[in-house]
């Protein structure tokens, strides 16, 4: 899994014998600032885009099987016992509204360079059946996180953040809320030259600005009904000067920011998701204590954990999650919730590049 943060590559070998996955070894893969640079470039449209992104496509094919080396050493495992890769490949434009997503990463090249079968491109059978193609997680979740008797919400707070309802006894629902950790993310590299806020300090160090975030919350999405989904096609570094008059100070924003992604998801939560007791955070931003501490203020009737707690790695959730489809799509069953992604019926998901 490589996803909308940019940060690498998380690659887990995973046994999916059983109800509940087992996680063998897990790896990752950080991506240098000249790829960053390059796939940031690719969400917009510029000279010679085509030939770039396949270029660039096989260039992450090989990082991908990059990764998959190292992650077999760990397992004593060989590439023959692995029956295949789920490949998410990395979105440069998600567009369900123009009925087309598009994620690369060469799954062919990947199959080549690996020796293993690859299953890819899982978005778009459900964008052709009129769906948003995202968020695809949910289904997962419902499989490994529900809870016969507790009504859980899993937030998986990456690049963008989402969540999944898991209400007992009901249909499963799920929806992108809007951005988690890009802007965050973005902001901090523009001024601290640092990938990442750690654990939210800068942004504990910034006082809200709430003209900013009255602006912000504005934004058309988040007053959309589910099914919804978004990506850097929306909210990206254009979106935020937009909104900047230039006097902020950089602390504020990034505190702002910080809290437009808490009350984003707290107000999907309480909007959405009624009855709910628990909440379970995975993805980069389940680290960001300051967001986390937010977050149980925001939303203070319910428990705040990690899915780490269920016995699920939050860092490596969404890989699982992608190798969990990946099985679905060679046993011929469908992975796609409607009621979460807006088609209008069940998909067999996934384009598979056998090895044999």
């Amino acid at each position: 899994m490589s996803g909308t943060s940019l940060d690498g590559i998380d690659a887990v070998l995973v046994d999916l014998s059983q109800h509940k996955p087992l996680q063998l070894a897990k790896y990752y893969l950080p991506f240098d600032d000249a790829l960053k640079n390059v796939l940031l470039a690719l969400h917009l449209p510029s000279h010679n885009e085509l030939h770039q992104t396949q270029i660039i496509g096989n260039q992450l094919a090989s990082l991908y099987a990059a990764a998959v080396a190292p992650l077999l050493a760990q397992a004593k495992s060989s590439n023959q016992e692995v029956k295949a890769i789920g490949c998410h490949g990395q979105t440069i434009r998600h567009c369900p509204e123009h009925g087309y997503t598009l994620q690369i990463g060469n799954a062919a090249l990947l199959t080549e360079l690996t020796g293993i079968t690859v299953v890819s491109d899982f978005r778009s059978r459900d964008i052709a059946a009129g769906g948003q193609g995202a968020p695809l997680v949910p289904a997962f979740h419902d499989q490994v996180l529900r809870h016969p008797n507790i009504h859980r919400v899993i937030v998986n707070i990456g690049g963008i953040s989402n969540l999944t309802n898991l209400p007992p006894d009901t249909a499963t629902t799920g929806f992108d809320c809007g951005p988690g950790n890009l802007l965050m993310d973005a902001w901090c590299m523009q001024h601290l030259g640092k990938p990442y806020d750690g654990n939210g300090a800068w942004a504990a160090s910034g006082t809200v600005l709430p003209a900013l975030l009255e602006q912000m919350i504005d934004e058309p999405f988040f007053a959309l009904p589910p099914p919804k989904s978004s990506g850097r096609d929306l909210f990206n570094m254009a979106w935020l000067q937009r909104k900047l008059k230039g006097t902020e100070r950089a602390e504020d924003v990034q505190a702002t920011l910080l809290e437009l992604t808490c009350h984003s998801i707290s107000q999907a939560i309480q909007n959405q998701c009624g009855g709910a007791k628990e909440i379970y955070l995975c993805g980069g931003g389940a680290h960001n204590q300051t967001l986390h501490d937010r977050l149980a203020a925001l939303l203070p009737d319910f428990s705040v954990s990690t899915t780490d707690v269920l016995g699920v790695d939050g860092d490596y959730l969404e890989a699982i999650a992608f190798a969990w489809l990946a099985q679905q799509a060679l046993q011929g069953k469908s992975a796609n919730l409607p009621l979460v992604t807006g088609a209008k019926h069940s998909c067999l998901l996934g384009a598979v590049y056998r090895n044999h």
